[in-house]
């Protein structure tokens, strides 16, 4: 895999072409509940190529802003990985964490950088966070550090691509590739004469999560919730879209949310949680259910189908949970508007920030965090949660390419041309917007969908989170 490259600013040819190390860096976003114990830092060795592209900082601090993870064993991995890299290089490198679920990750770290307290740089989710930092004028231009990646190790996933870039520049170091999907219990399935397939229609999956329900034995079909979660705000959208509704425009500028389209897919899921019909296959609390509880209700064999990124996936089958030989994983539904789902998947981004006082070592240790052995023993140890965003990094080692039959289905995903399309002419995944990023934060669709859990219309709720969609473009300065 070694090419000519030059020398991009603070990192050297070597650091560009060896930056592996072996950092067991678990920032597993989603909702894992692992219970694996990761490496110590006494026992992750750091390159050579890492040492030497760090010499010119010896002695230096840097700081990084770790988004929180769900796993106390990912936020351990992660510590331990940053204390190794900081006693091989002679640097010292601190972190702290970071929730990235209350809604004010980028408030807050916006206020640090303004005020220049903030730390030097960070890891966060490129689609939720990035459009949001850029338009406030909060990160480095990092195009130097991807190109010449991209001549060692090809394009980065489409997805990253699309939500790293802004006016052709990159903002985002793309690091490792999460899958996002749905998984089914395939012996319910089975024990109901009912064939697995590559994906369903919303509505068919809707039937058979009623059919495969049985209270009397704790089964239950659906399991996913509208109340505010991460989880529940992706289900949501993605019903909206298969419907051929879209919260904006496709310059992510325009809030579009309230159409008939819109209606229709809000109507199918709440008819879900406000009809008898289907009062048998919803798990109780499922109303109150956060981003941990469709994991922990998996794991313990009650629910039928979720919509999930892979951490749970990856968690049953390190701890040996029975669930996992009974899994399918399949990448989404389809809907009126769809032919295809739209899952697309989520990548992982290493950003500088404006302001950074060790902008040289906060590349190296980019480099190192992103591939070669530390991104391969993070996979290892995730179970395969955290993989490749990069197209040459998949077919570096066989754990990659054969590691689990979920892997194969994550890279299709990956790798599927983008933008997805339907027939109203909205493309997916969504330009990136700091407008549609905020939104998500507020939980401007869950909140919609309790309103009308508690007695509200579909279109006055519809219309009312189009009112406050277009508040929030507002406050970030994108004119409706």
């Amino acid at each position: 895999m070694n090419s000519r490259i030059a020398v991009p600013a603070g990192l050297s040819r070597r650091a560009v072409l060896g930056l592996g190390g072996g950092a067991a860096l678990a920032g597993l976003v989603g909702c894992q509940t692992s219970s694996k114990k990761p490496s110590s830092s006494s026992s992750i060795a750091v390159e050579q190529a890492v040492i030497d592209a760090a010499k010119p900082y010896k002695g230096s601090k840097l700081g990084m802003l770790a988004q929180k993870q769900y796993a106390d064993s990912a936020n351990t991995a992660f510590t331990n990985a940053i204390s190794a890299f900081s006693k091989a290089t002679g640097t010292t490198v601190t972190s702290s964490t970071i929730e990235g679920d209350t809604g004010d990750l980028v408030a807050k770290t916006d206020a640090a950088i303004k005020a220049g307290n903030a730390r030097d740089m960070a890891f966060v989710d490129d689609g939720r966070f990035l459009a949001e930092f850029h338009e406030l004028g909060d990160l480095e231009d990092v195009t130097d550090v991807v190109e010449e990646l991209k001549k060692t190790y090809g394009d980065p996933a489409p997805e990253a691509q699309l939500n790293c870039v802004f006016d052709g520049k990159w903002y985002g170091i793309p690091y490792y590739f999460i899958g996002q999907g749905m998984f089914a219990r395939k012996d319910w399935f089975a024990e109901k004469g009912i064939d697995t397939k590559e994906f369903y229609s919303y509505e068919e999956l809707r039937d058979i999560c009623l059919e495969i329900s049985d209270p009397s034995k704790k089964r239950f079909g659906w399991g996913m919730t509208v109340n505010r979660s991460g989880d529940a705000n992706g289900m949501i959208e993605g019903v909206i879209n298969a419907y051929g509704g879209a919260m904006t425009d496709n310059s992510g500028r325009k809030v579009k949310l309230y159409s008939d389209e819109t209606i229709d897919g809000v109507n199918f899921l709440a008819e879900i949680f406000t009809s008898s019909k289907y009062k048998k296959m919803l798990p109780p609390g499922i109303e109150s259910w956060t981003d941990s509880s469709n994991n922990e209700n998996w794991l313990a064999g009650i629910i039928g189908v979720i919509n999930n990124q892979f951490s749970v996936y990856a968690d049953s089958k390190s701890t040996k949970n029975p669930v996992y030989e009974n899994t399918q994983a399949f990448i989404g539904c389809t809907g009126p508007a769809t032919d295809e789902p739209l899952s697309a998947g989520a990548s992982q981004a290493l950003v500088i920030f404006k302001g950074a006082k060790n902008v040289g070592l906060a590349k190296v240790l980019a480099g190192y965090l992103m591939h070669g052995s530390a991104l391969l023993g993070i996979a290892r140890d995730s179970t395969g949660l955290v993989l490749p965003t990069w197209k040459k990094v998949w077919d570096s080692d066989p754990f990659y390419t054969n590691g689990d039959p979920a892997f194969k289905v994550m890279r299709n995903m990956q790798e599927a041309p983008l933008p997805h399309k339907t027939t109203t002419g909205y493309t997916f995944p969504s330009v990136p917007s700091a407008g549609r990023q905020a939104a998500n934060q507020s939980y401007v669709l869950t909140d919609m969908m309790q309103r009308i859990l508690k007695g509200m219309s579909v279109k006055e709720s519809v219309q009312e989170a189009q009112d406050v969609l277009i508040k929030l473009f507002e406050q970030q300065g994108i004119k409706q």
